[in-house]
């Protein structure tokens, strides 16, 4: 790189060089008055010169490129007082533009300093077992599957599980968490996190750019240099309007016979606080949000955020805790036990890979009730439940439908298995509008009973949809794939306006897009895995605890990298702020531009009085774009506290 490259991208040194240039310049005109004029006169020339040259240089480069802009009004602002002779005019308009750019290059490094954190905390080396030996690599050297230890006070610096140890891991660098949070051999890590205390083996599974940090980094980046609608509403803006403000002066200059006054409407009519309105606060806004673990793609989607109607929300992972757990078992033949029957259920589910299986088998173990052997044959039947042999008996677990089907292949009917079934079918809508998933327990047709799952509501699930109505959000709407009676139950216990039940991921995006053709603009919530779909319908997608899920990052515009529903509504309330700032910073800037104008053609503002001016509103958007920087308070959490302390829906 070149000297004069060198100087053009020297913002800080530029407008100091400059300043101090103007400084003994008016210096030697008090001190030495007339005896060294000249040397005043060839200082001003050269503060003129000093700060003027980079902005010269990037007024031809972008002519190259067939674009006039704000380099270009001051450039031929600059170089016309000099050759009328007003150098003091020459010398305080590009001082003034130089200082304007150091600030506002000072303000964006500030508000990517969120970036910075996170680069600074990705780890170089790990520690890995290799043949028993514990040995030191470079952390983009570890192979996928090898066990990485992490003591005491060191980072993580692979994504991976908890194979072997305990102890606990601040994760605040990726998700905003910030408590540390407890680690279990089946834990998670995530590379940049540091462990608080404990020893860990993890086995890694995400290594170098695979990492969930350095996808959070990369993103960040891409996220920072994408443009808002209205930025790039503001370019084309500026491309007619750089040409309208020179053809002014031109026009004025001639008129009036004044080359100063024509020279003065270049200055003052340059839209420095219009170019930078928008960019400053869409960086600010986006580097506030990756501080607080939540990932924004970019300026458009923090748009459109703001605008959010209404919140699509899946149900399980997001208002539920997706571990559903035995809450219910209700024996109805006579004789048979609340033991027998779950002894029954899960030596059925032993050999079943249904989700709802494992909450059976924990519970009949939380019971003390030991189960043994597999059954000889199970058979699971895609949407009412298994059939299984045991001792060579036909035990059927799952829904009255399937009751019925297995009674009408066998021939069974008669007036005693029809009380039977329908005491069975009332017994399990009595679970379901308790906000459970009931399953019947049947030997050889013959219901024993009935078994009630449920899935808990997640910690602030109803502070979750209180503080998206409070942040705007006309309706809160939950998608899910689980039976109605369950959803409304679970509606009925948050407050979600609206419930549609029993979809697949095809019927979720069909969903989405009916909200859309009645106006709505939705943002929808989700995993990022069946929900997928969805999420690309939707105007904005939303990824819960996106830490966990590469797919999630990948397909949602937005993702809530902390495992905390209540980031939700503090990511739209982000996105109202940074839009509001938005149009706060181009009224300033507009205002100021139409009142400078209106002064020079008028009368009473001078070039160097209305480039101070323009500065000053320069300086006046950057500062109010650096608010977004300042943590938004959150709402109190009394109302959550409630919400952790509450039971399953019932």
């Amino acid at each position: 790189m070149g000297l004069l490259d060198r100087w053009t991208h020297a913002t800080r040194a530029v407008p100091a060089v400059s300043g101090a240039l103007i400084l003994a310049s008016l210096a030697a005109g008090w001190l030495l008055g007339d005896v060294a004029a000249w040397a005043g006169r060839a200082l001003m020339v050269a503060a003129a010169v000093v700060a003027g040259v980079p902005i010269v240089v990037k007024a031809l480069r972008a002519l190259r490129h067939r674009l006039i802009g704000i380099d270009l009004l001051v450039s031929v602002a600059a170089i016309g007082a000099l050759v009328i002779g007003e150098r003091w005019e020459a010398a305080a308009v590009t001082f003034l533009f130089a200082l304007g750019h150091a600030l506002e290059g000072a303000t964006l490094d500030r508000t990517r300093s969120a970036l910075a954190e996170l680069v600074e905390v990705a780890p170089d080396t790990a520690v890995v077992l290799r043949d028993g030996a514990q040995v030191e690599v470079g952390a983009a050297e570890v192979v996928p599957g090898e066990t990485v230890l992490v003591k005491s006070g060191a980072r993580v610096p692979v994504d991976g599980e908890v194979t072997s140890g305990s102890g606990a891991v601040d994760e605040a660098a990726i998700t905003g968490e910030s408590l540390p949070v407890e680690k279990l051999p089946g834990s998670r890590v995530f590379a940049g996190t540091v462990s608080t205390g404990g020893f860990l083996q993890v086995r890694a599974e995400g290594v170098g750019a695979d990492t969930t940090l350095a996808r959070i980094i990369h993103r960040v980046e891409e996220a920072q240099e994408a443009k808002a609608a209205t930025q790039r509403f503001m370019e084309r803006f500026a491309v007619w309007y750089t040409p309208g403000i020179m053809l002014l002066a031109l026009v004025a200059g001639l008129l009036s016979g004044d080359a100063e006054l024509g020279l003065t409407l270049l200055v003052i009519g340059c839209p420095g606080a219009l170019v930078i309105s928008i960019p400053v606060s869409v960086v600010a806004g986006i580097g506030r949000g990756a501080r607080d673990g939540v990932l924004v793609k970019g300026g458009e989607f923090l748009e459109t955020a703001a605008r959010v109607t209404t919140v699509a929300l899946d149900k399980t992972g997001t208002v539920t805790q997706g571990r559903p757990r035995l809450t219910d078992v209700v024996p109805l033949a006579p004789g048979v036990s609340r033991a027998e029957l779950l002894a029954v259920a899960a030596r059925a589910e032993a050999g079943s890979e249904h989700p709802l299986a494992r909450p059976v088998i924990e519970g009949a173990a939380a019971e003390g009730i030991e189960v043994r052997g597999l059954p000889e044959r199970s058979e699971p039947v895609p949407g009412m439940g298994v059939v299984a042999t045991l001792d060579g008996r036909e035990v059927l677990v799952g829904n009255a439908r399937l009751l019925e089907r297995r009674a009408a292949e066998r021939g069974e009917a008669g007036p005693r298995a029809e009380e039977e079934l329908e005491a069975a079918r009332l017994a399990a809508e009595r679970l379901a509008a308790k906000g459970r998933t009931p399953m019947i327990v049947a030997v050889d047709g013959r219901p024993l009973g009935v078994l009630g799952v449920a899935d808990q509501l997640r910690e602030g699930a109803r502070e979750l949809v209180a503080g998206l109505h409070r942040a705007g959000v006309q309706r809160v709407v939950m998608l899910t794939g689980d039976a109605p009676r369950v959803a409304e139950a679970v509606a009925r216990a948050t407050g979600i306006d609206e419930v549609h039940a029993g979809l697949l991921p095809e019927d979720k995006l069909e969903a989405v897009a009916a909200l859309q053709r009645r106006g709505d603009v939705v943002a929808m919530v989700g995993d990022g895995v069946n929900d997928a779909p969805a999420l690309a319908t939707a105007d904005v997608g939303v990824a819960m605890g996106a830490a966990a899920s590469a797919v999630a990052m990948e397909t949602a515009d937005i993702a809530v990298l902390a495992d905390d529903v209540a980031k939700l509504p503090e990511a739209l309330g982000l996105a109202k702020r940074t839009v509001r700032n938005m149009r706060q910073n181009i009224v300033v800037a507009l205002a100021t531009v139409a009142l400078l104008l209106a002064g020079v053609l008028f009368g009473g503002v001078t070039m160097a009085v209305g480039m101070l001016v323009h500065e000053a509103s320069v300086l006046l958007v950057i500062v109010n774009a650096m608010r977004l920087l300042r943590p938004a308070r959150r709402a109190p959490r009394g109302a959550a506290a409630g919400a952790r302390r509450a039971p399953a829906p019932a």
